[in-house]
């Protein structure tokens, strides 16, 4: 294919976001549907698309559709070009002062309910002119969509190991070991690490980076593993907990919202606590590192002082008490 193929054709933004759509769903209605249009009006643009650049990008079979082998190198080049033109416009943003106008931040389910409110209010008192749009799901979607420009930074688990994406470190989030509170005195002069690989693992489903982190940690068989209950989310887990039909590893940060202290004890380590870091992560290109390292700032200050006032430490209990 010719490299001056786009420069010679006049190509249009709103062709290849269009198109760039249509590649990723494979379908011209759910494409359509993304980018606020009628499927005729999307249709229509990817024919002219096709006309400008004197090639078939899409074999048509209804709804449904197949990229022709210049259709896929066409839909990398979009995808590119669409971030750029994003990044334009961030770059362009910075001169309106530090998080003013919309930040699309993803963050992982783990983090999202017992952080996000307080992110959101004080980013509402500091940064009034900022819009946050928030995305949450799983760690490899959200990296996929903060790759393709969907995203502007993601607050995940790290590290993120990407050579597109830079990342700053925000805090350490310990494991604490969760068990039916009745039970607790029973982990009194055990050794915990053996303890845990005694009894059923409670983890979330797969897809959950918090599923392979307890996993690692406890260095459990995938035999066993599959033999652990799977649940969609820490609640669930905690009242399964609660019943005695298993333990888990909580984080520390959850620990306030999901522990009921008269049903679940949590078990500290002795030593060399197992933790995850959190952090916030970005596209190296984007042209927002100022307004990602002031939110970084943000979320480390509201974590000590969250740690300050001793909110996240009060359902822990040592072995034996």
């Amino acid at each position: 294919m010719r490299s001056d193929i786009l420069i010679d054709a006049m190509v249009t933004i709103r062709q290849l976001r269009y198109f760039e759509a249509l590649s990723r769903t494979r379908h011209f209605g759910m494409a359509a549907d993304q980018c606020a249009v009628t499927q005729p009006a999307l249709s229509m643009q990817i024919k002219e698309f096709e006309r400008e650049l004197g090639i078939e990008l899409v074999e048509r079979r209804g709804n449904s559709v197949v990229l022709t082998l210049a259709g896929q190198e066409i839909a990398g080049r979009a995808e590119a070009i669409l971030t750029q033109v994003r990044e334009l416009s961030e770059l362009a943003r910075q001169h309106h002062g530090v998080l003013s106008g919309p930040v699309r931040l993803g963050i992982i389910p783990s983090v999202a309910p017992y952080l996000l409110p307080a992110i959101l209010s004080e980013a509402n008192r500091l940064y009034p002119d900022l819009e946050l749009q928030i995305r949450e799901t799983q760690t490899d979607p959200l990296l996929d969509e903060l790759l393709r420009g969907e995203l502007d930074a993601v607050l995940v688990a790290l590290p993120v190991q990407n050579p597109q994406l830079e990342a700053a470190p925000l805090f350490e989030d310990r494991f604490l070991v969760a068990v039916q509170a009745q039970a607790a005195d029973q982990w009194a002069s055990k050794d915990l690490l053996e303890w845990i690989g005694q009894e059923r693992l409670l983890l979330l489903e797969e897809g959950h980076c918090l599923r392979d982190q307890a996993l690692h940690y406890c260095q459990v068989a995938n035999t066993q593993a599959r033999k652990a209950l799977a649940a969609a989310s820490l609640t669930t887990i905690m009242q399964m907990v609660a019943a005695g039909h298993g333990i888990t590893l909580l984080p520390e940060l959850c620990a306030a919202t999901e522990v009921d202290r008269n049903r679940v004890a949590l078990i500290p380590f002795p030593e060399n606590p197992p933790m995850r870091t959190l952090g916030l992560a970005w596209r190296k290109t984007s042209g927002r590192k100022q307004d990602f390292s002031a939110l970084a700032d943000l979320i480390r200050d509201l974590r000590q002082k969250e740690q300050g006032r001793g909110n996240l430490g009060h359902a822990e209990r040592a072995p034996g008490t």
